[in-house]
């Protein structure tokens, strides 16, 4: 086993480290040359399309700016480019506007559509989302179009915290209530008595940057803090003077629980009847981050029932909610419409922040606040296009074994190839890793630009390492290993001999294959979803779990059993289309030959 090091590369200006640059005057785009059945398995082929733009006629770029930016982000455009801003434009009239222009901003009311980008005609190189979210870009259309994506994820941090502090003071002391209690002539000082916030513990539920101001804030207040984030840092918390703990423990010792977290599969509706069950009765809830990550149904349940004292919330799952909403109209909720970055100050950063990206863009450097993947030679995509696929669902389901509150730090990445050192440029699939590792819980989109930026950020160190075996170089890879260190985690099995969880994985036919989970050999498709089942190996345990995946119409894709010996330990993984019930899941537990099982979703 060689010591592997990511091999120098013919062309520097592609190093994370710097920042590349592309010919201003050209735009580079993917197009299709064969199209493929939905029986066939074999990538489609893409090439490389440069074409000279228009903007090599005029000596300025021109900037399309679609709705309202401070005004210093403006003069900061207009000193590097010709700007026109036009705002309330319609989906017709932004379509036809865009050929002419070489960068567009936009907030969120302005939807970038795969028709924005077709009626561009290759000239729009950056688009900029004054902001965090860019659900309203689509970013496929914009990769494929050789169009950047830039947002401006940091200008607002210290306005959202602020309105956190605010709304978490106003609730324990009734301020909205007695405010429109006094505006309709009432005088009540005994109905509206609060609560103290000295010698509370309040739960922060996502340590990032918001999250870590408000925690600081609240320190300040004399409040006991307590944060739950499975990427925060350990000398950072205790730096501040916070504790990291479970899930578990957070939610159900907490008087107090901020959410600044961002809304990922892992996270939608993360607060529920389930858990506001385990809560400290009389808990207090702020929402500043997105409202997906509470049911409010089940938060309307659970302050009728005593459980939720009191709510504060500035996001909604439905924005504008609907004016009959039960929840904004709870005489124990305090809301406000979406203000967590509306200060001057704020909107004045966000103005200079995603101008500054997009003044970079169109100079040709990549920002690490990039959030599509950037463009990659052709003949690169192709050929490892399988592979980039296997590396993402690998670091996906590594990420999900880990159990605990230390967190992912190290992570170990082994490749076996018959190549040579220099003909094997594992960049992508690093940040394809990174990728599958981080977004599940997290709000950055992670690509060759930003990986190994955001993985430094969240303190996790990613060390590769070459496998030399016999065979055809006309495979770029035999397997791909990932190995995370020093965790608990919540299958055993998954554990190897040196005490890491670790899972392997192949390319077969062109399909990801799942082929080694702990010390357990298997062979399962990474397709859908997994059942990982620790057994005594013995007759029927196939059969018995498979009918039960069966009587709740749940499809198996793949199912494989790996084993120490006849009768002995064995790992089985299932390859299921769909999501079975806690049901069906505990009645698979309940099977007496399981001795473990765990759920992960691809």
């Amino acid at each position: 086993m060689a010591s592997f090091k990511t091999p120098a590369l013919k062309n520097p200006s592609l190093s994370l480290s710097s920042k590349p640059r592309l010919p201003s005057a050209f735009s580079v785009s993917f197009r299709d040359n064969l199209r493929f059945s939905r029986s066939s398995s074999r990538p489609q082929r893409r090439f490389l399309i440069i074409t000279a733009s228009a903007a090599s006629i005029s000596s300025k770029p021109t900037v399309l700016v679609a709705e309202k930016l401070g005004e210093a982000g403006l003069t900061l455009l207009k000193e590097f480019a010709n700007v026109d801003c036009s705002y309330s434009l319609s989906p017709e009239e932004l379509c036809t506007k865009i050929s002419l222009c070489d960068a567009l901003i936009v907030r969120s009311g302005t939807k970038v559509s795969r028709e924005v980008f077709e009626s561009a005609g290759g000239r729009l190189k950056v688009v900029g989302r004054a902001g965090v979210g860019i659900d309203n870009v689509d970013l496929a259309a914009a990769t494929e179009h050789g169009c950047l994506v830039v947002n401006a994820p940091t200008a607002n941090t210290v306005a959202a915290a602020e309105h956190g502090i605010a709304l978490l003071s106003a609730m324990a002391r009734n301020v909205a209530q007695a405010d429109a209690s006094m505006k309709a002539g009432k005088w009540q000082r005994n109905k509206y008595v609060g609560v103290s916030l000295v010698g509370k513990t309040l739960a922060v539920l996502g340590f990032g940057k918001v999250g870590s101001e408000v925690a600081r804030r609240a320190k300040g207040l004399g409040m006991h803090v307590i944060a739950h984030d499975p990427y925060a840092s350990a000398d950072r918390a205790r730096a501040i003077g916070v504790e990291l703990v479970s899930f578990e423990e957070a939610i159900s010792t907490a008087d107090f629980i901020s959410l600044h977290m961002p809304l990922t599969a892992a996270t939608n509706k993360m607060l529920n009847d389930e858990t506001f069950a385990k809560m400290r009765k009389g808990v207090r809830i702020v929402n500043v981050a997105r409202g997906g990550v509470i049911d409010e149904d089940a938060l309307v349940r659970a302050l009728d029932a005593g459980i939720v004292a009191q709510a504060a919330l500035d996001v909604f799952t439905e924005e504008p909610p609907k004016q009959d909403s039960k929840l904004v109209q709870h005489e124990r909720v305090t809301v406000t419409p979406h203000l967590g970055a509306s200060t001057i100050e704020a909107q004045e950063g966000v103005a200079i922040e995603i101008a500054e990206a997009v003044v970079g863009a169109l100079k040709g450097e990549l920002a690490a606040t990039a959030v599509n993947a950037p463009m990659v030679p052709a003949e690169v995509l192709i050929e490892l296009k399988p592979y980039v696929e296997l590396a993402e669902k690998l670091g996906r389901l590594a990420v999900q074994l880990v159990a605990g509150v230390s967190g992912v730090k190290n992570v170990k990445v082994s490749y076996a190839s018959s190549r040579a050192p220099d003909d094997l440029d594992t960049r992508l699939l690093r940040a394809m890793i990174t990728k599958g590792l981080i977004e599940p819980i997290s709000s950055v989109y992670v690509n060759l630009v930003n990986a190994d930026y955001t993985a430094k950020q969240r303190g996790l160190r990613i060390t590769e390492e070459r496998i030399v075996i016999d065979g055809s170089p006309e495979c770029p890879l035999e397997s791909i290993q990932v190995q995370i260190a020093n965790v608990e985690s919540k299958f055993a099995g998954a554990i190897s001999e040196l005490g890491e969880i670790k899972v392997e994985g192949q390319v077969k036919d062109g399909i990801p294959h799942l082929t080694k989970v702990g010390s357990f050999q298997v062979d399962v498709s990474l397709e859908g979803s997994i059942i990982l089942c620790r057994q005594v190996d013995q007759p029927g345990i196939i059969g018995k779990v498979g009918s039960i995946l069966g009587q709740e119409n749940v499809n198996v894709s793949f199912m494989s059993v790996g084993r120490i010996a006849p009768r002995k330990q064995a790992v089985m993984a299932i390859g299921v289309d769909d999501q079975p019930s806690k049901g069906s899941l505990q009645r698979i537990g309940e099977v007496p030959a399981i001795e473990e099982f765990v759920f992960l979703k691809l």
